[in-house]
């Protein structure tokens, strides 16, 4: 039977090969793709993603071919991602509990949310799209973290990209609160390749200057004394699978991060890259 994945993508930028490159793997072994956001607004490129002449600041050279590029603004402006999932729609949101009747609204929260694991088996595995955008509305994303422990529970694979890994850093039980990453081996940006400034985001008139938060920092302290975070600094690739996560670094790591969910899927990989 045709394979079925969920991609999950931010409102405020994501980049266009950290969608295309996945996107071309699934599709060529004839998957569904099928895309959310948080609100279930229009996803929308990084402007510079789809720009081969932008150089990247760290690399100090573009990180788009021309090719690439066209693909990916095509891709954007299909109607594909027209019409994506809310996750807030689909996934209810814990309670304060300072709220009236709290322990009821927690209870009923609970009772909701029990349904998410039969509402993922339509699905073979999660990808969690890189940018920007990410920081803004994936990473802290309550939704998005009891989608990715559903995930989990099923021991489904989930492909995260660049600042996308930074959701499965703070995915945690309520109770627990250990990361799920814990003792695994990821990638992510790293410290090198973060930005001194020009941090931005679609739709809003806002230069954040350096990202908020060093991503390899946070994964390094995730990942605890018994996992390991691979920036593999100066290699063209870098992306580690460590079942049932798939962590792809960046930009330039996009196509083959989707092989490996492909691998995952297909032939069983449960370890790549370290």
């Amino acid at each position: 039977m045709t394979k079925k994945i969920l991609a999950v993508l931010s409102e405020y930028g994501y980049w266009g090969e950290e969608l295309l490159g996945p996107l071309v793997a699934f599709d060529r072994q004839g998957y569904e793709t099928v895309f959310a956001t948080p609100n279930g607004k229009r996803p929308q490129a990084l402007p510079p993603s789809l720009d081969p002449g932008y150089v990247d600041p760290p690399l100090g050279r573009s990180v788009t071919t021309p090719e690439v590029a066209v693909a990916a603004r095509e891709l954007d402006e299909s109607e594909r991602l027209a019409s994506p999932i809310s996750l807030a729609d689909w996934i209810p949101e814990r309670p304060y509990d300072s709220e009236p009747n709290a322990l009821r609204l927690i209870e009923r929260y609970y009772r909701e949310l029990a349904t998410l694991d039969d509402d993922i088996v339509q699905y073979d595995g999660l990808v969690i799209v890189g940018g920007s955008g990410p920081i803004v509305d994936l990473a802290n994303n309550g939704r998005l973290h009891e989608l990715i422990l559903s995930f989990v529970r099923a021991d489904k694979p989930i492909l995260a990209l660049c600042y996308g890994v930074a959701a499965l850093a703070f995915a945690r039980d309520w109770d627990d609160r250990s990361s799920i990453v814990w003792g695994k081996h990821v990638t992510g940006h790293c410290k090198e390749y973060d930005y001194k400034d020009g941090t931005g985001f679609v739709g809003v008139n806002f230069n954040m200057g350096p990202p908020p938060y060093p991503l390899e920092y946070i994964l390094r302290d995730a990942t605890g004394p018994d996992g390991r975070f691979h920036g593999n600094v100066g290699k063209e690739t870098s992306v580690i699978v460590d079942y049932p996560f798939i962590t792809a670094r960046s930009t330039p790591d996009s196509f083959l991060g989707g092989e490996k969910m492909v691998a995952a899927l297909e032939s069983g990989l449960r370890r790549f890259g370290w």
